[in-house]
């Protein structure tokens, strides 16, 4: 098992590129099972989920390669509505295959998912969706079992305590495509992952509209095709370089974004001094003026993003001055609090609040990430930090950034893996 180990001080400059993003492209494969005929999917990130995700597309029956970035799939004649517990487990977003197995098959057996340890993410609104179809569901041992002889559209609110559920809205939309009749998500999620979903699967033969907007609209078809597709950016894979280069205090040209995306965060980052050029495709980001604190909290798109919380909370803490951070997506998502702390961070929880009284550096410490965004506010912190980070478990990294290392280090930064 590998570590990162980051000697901190050094000013980021220069440009850097972002891959496709990591939670466009896992149910965009999803949706691969809907037809037989060949998919291309291009500008795919090669990232641990989304090999986990094409073995889990072997496994029910698709032949699914990856070569500089395109992923071909194409059928075999092994198909399967099973998913097993073993890969399912691994990674959340891989229970997005429910909904093109019910789809496709008209019945799915699907182990409940695992992935990062972020808080409770429950699948009733998964089941809550799909029933809506007329599916009939039931959960045993460890697995969702769902039958359905025939799809019909229906009428579903999608919203939950924390808002709208991404792969729950993916799950009903991927289902609903080849149901009979008229279907209406209510509460639908907006993020940018999910509109990009939906033009896939248009791509394909569907008609779906609203996408993008809290109310999709969805009228079956008979059958679906193959279609060719390029994933749009990774937002957060962006923001993360925003933030590497306002901590380092440096210059940074971020390319290939939809800056349209990442509105929430750029308020944010202004508000704190920075400043942002925007052009086509590309953000330049450097600190226009000493940084001050701002308050965040985290909300559903077009909000700030949840998964951008613990990378900000990594630029508060050096940031002069005190910013409160409310996570109201998953309250618990915290684990990074107490790393920080070890490398001389002023961070105290407060239920869903976390209160960041900014320090003037932090001091390299061994630290240990615990989930995937953990472990990028645990590489920005060694960024700026005076001495030697050491990041454990970057598994975590590896799920959802395509060569971080490589990328930063194309931007000065002193940082490499070593073995534990």
């Amino acid at each position: 098992m590998d570590k990162l180990v980051i000697e901190g001080g050094i000013r980021l400059k220069g440009e850097v590129a972002v891959s496709g993003a990591k939670n466009a492209v896992l149910p965009i494969l999803a949706a691969t099972l809907l037809t037989d005929e060949p998919c291309l999917i291009k500008s795919a990130p090669n990232l641990r989920d989304v090999n986990t995700m094409l073995k889990i597309l072997r496994a029910l029956g698709k032949n699914a390669e990856m070569d500089k970035g395109k992923i071909s799939v194409t059928s075999t004649k092994n198909k399967s509505f099973f998913a097993d517990y073993k890969l399912v487990s691994t990674m959340r977003a891989s229970f997005c295959v429910l909904g093109p197995l019910l789809g496709r098959f008209k019945k799915a057996k699907v182990s409940l998912p695992g992935g990062c340890v972020i808080g409770i993410r429950p699948v009733d609104l998964h089941i809550k969706g799909i029933r809506a179809l007329g599916v009939q569901v039931n959960v045993e041992s460890g697995y969702v079992v769902a039958n359905a002889p025939r799809l019909k559209g229906g009428s579903v609110y999608l919203g939950g305590i924390f808002g709208s559920s991404v792969l729950a809205t993916d799950n009903v939309m991927m289902a609903a495509v080849l149901a009979r009749g008229k279907t209406v998500i209510e509460s639908a999620a907006c993020e940018p992952e999910v509109a990009d979903l939906a033009e896939f699967l248009i791509k394909m033969g569907a008609r779906i509209k609203g996408h993008g907007t809290p109310i999709i609209e969805i009228e079956g078809v008979a059958h679906l095709k193959g279609a060719t597709h390029t994933i749009i950016p990774d937002r957060i894979e962006a923001g993360t370089f925003m933030l590497a280069s306002l901590i380092t205090r440096g210059d940074v040209l971020i390319k290939n974004v939809f800056y349209q995306h990442l509105g929430a965060l750029i308020d944010k980052l202004e508000e704190a001094g920075a400043g942002i050029v925007k052009a086509d495709s590309s953000l330049r980001v450097y600190p226009k003026r000493r940084l001050r604190p701002v308050n965040v909290t985290t909300l559903p798109y077009p909000g700030f993003p949840t998964d951008m919380q613990a990378q900000i909370m990594s630029l508060m803490a050096i940031t002069a001055g005190i910013s409160v951070i409310t996570e109201k997506i998953y309250p618990d998502r915290f684990m990074h609090v107490a790393e920080l702390n070890r490398m001389g961070a002023r961070i105290q929880r407060e239920g869903p609040h976390a209160i960041v009284e900014g320090v003037k550096y932090l001091s390299g410490a061994p630290v240990m990430a615990s989930d995937l965004r953990a472990s990028a506010c645990l590489v920005l912190a060694g960024l700026i930090g005076k001495g030697r980070t050491s990041v454990s478990r970057i598994y975590h990294l590896e799920r959802g950034y395509e060569n971080l290392e490589e990328k930063l280090r194309g931007l000065g930064a002193r940082i490499w893996r070593e073995k534990e």
